[in-house]
């Protein structure tokens, strides 16, 4: 096979120049600084308070139906925040704009709709929701009015996939041809916790990072079809499957996803993206820690990445929300934008449960 020529432009020097100096961190809005509400107060919410507070957000009410679980968030973070067991009180509060609900998504739909009504923005956490007619729904509820509905798709900000993101985006590698992402890593931890109860724990719950990343790279294209499978490894301890796979097809594209969800030993998390015009990839021993390297005609560059996952991408999600909400447009992360990385997720999880080829968009719902 004759080796394809490739033509090294202007254009091209520059984004790999400019590749290096993508703004991958979180951004905070100029001036406005709104009050900020949190509905739920779970455990992972430690993090968005964490975020919160270093980015200098005001958050001036704690809302839990446990009122301990609040309290404690109240003592650590932001002591001068009021506590409620009513989420109802904290809507009807008019000083507060912005509201972040970190509820389970049984809740979260009702709450949504409330605080809009209420002409509240807000921030939901994902998985945005379990069916996209309601996800439809409220984007539209969202319009009339007039409020900013945004999903805590946290590893957008995650450095090396916001930096990987924004690359891709700027056309650096040309158009995507293929992305592969690969996690090998122990979640076994949810056996005996809430978690084990979920019966996609992997696809839905932990995977919905990867579908909506998948996304990001691969722009305005629609996924074809995918297939994925999932099974229990030997010797787990958790009730759901731990391994998980999907293979996802594009016009002129595919996608892969591999979760070893069992890994006691050597974790590692890969991503390698392959473009018309070069190759981007990230490697690590963790969620946490990555080395990006981008290769073109040009030679291979590697830039130096500061900050993590927790707490950064829950940063990035309510920094661009408020960013949003000040520039009056659509933040990137909206709930309209999420549709698209459920729609590629529940295709997934059906195709999972009948072993058969799934076209994103027709599965409407799932009951995770």
């Amino acid at each position: 096979m004759a080796e394809t020529n490739y033509e090294i432009t202007s254009g091209d020097r520059e984004r790999h120049v400019a590749a290096l100096k993508f703004p991958y961190k979180p951004s905070n809005p100029k001036s406005y600084k709104p009050k900020i509400g949190l509905l739920g107060c779970g455990g992972i919410t430690e993090t968005h308070l964490t975020a919160y507070r270093a980015a200098g957000y005001d958050v001036v009410a704690l809302c839990d139906k446990v009122q301990e679980r609040a309290e404690s968030r109240r003592s650590k973070f932001f002591p001068n925040a009021t506590v409620y067991t009513d989420s109802r009180a904290v809507l009807d509060r008019k000083d507060i704009e912005v509201v972040d609900i970190a509820t389970h998504p049984e809740d979260r739909v009702e709450l949504i709709e409330l605080a809009l009504r209420s002409e509240k923005h807000v921030l939901s956490q994902k998985p945005f929701v379990t069916d996209l007619n309601t996800g439809e729904r409220l984007v539209s509820l969202a319009e009339e009015m007039g409020r900013r509905l945004a999903v805590n798709q946290n590893g957008r900000w995650s450095p090396h996939f916001s930096y990987m993101r924004q690359a891709i985006q700027a056309g650096v590698i040309g158009d995507v041809l293929g992305a592969h992402l690969a996690v090998h890593w122990n979640h076994d931890w949810v056996a005996g916790t809430p978690f084990d109860k979920i019966k996609h724990v992997i696809l839905y719950d932990f995977a919905i990072h990867w579908f909506d990343i998948l996304c990001c790279f691969m722009g305005d294209r629609p996924a074809l079809s995918v297939f994925a499978s999932e099974m229990n490894a030997k010797g787990q301890a958790s009730k759901p499957a731990l391994l998980a796979q999907t293979l996802v097809e594009y016009d002129g594209a595919q996608a892969t996803m591999v979760f070893d969800g069992f890994t006691r030993y050597g974790t590692l998390d890969n991503a390698i993206i392959t473009g018309t015009k070069g190759t981007i990839y990230s490697t690590g021993p963790d969620l946490g820690r990555h080395k990006v390297t981008v290769t073109t005609p040009l030679g291979s560059s590697s830039p130096s990445l500061e900050g993590s996952w927790f707490p950064d991408g829950f940063h990035g999600s309510m920094g661009e929300l408020l960013c949003a909400i000040e520039e009056n447009r659509e933040p990137g992360n909206s709930a309209k934008n999420n549709l698209k990385s459920l729609a590629l997720c529940f295709a997934a999880l059906r195709s999972a449960e009948t072993s058969q080829l799934q076209i994103p968009g027709l599965v409407r719902s799932v009951t995770p």
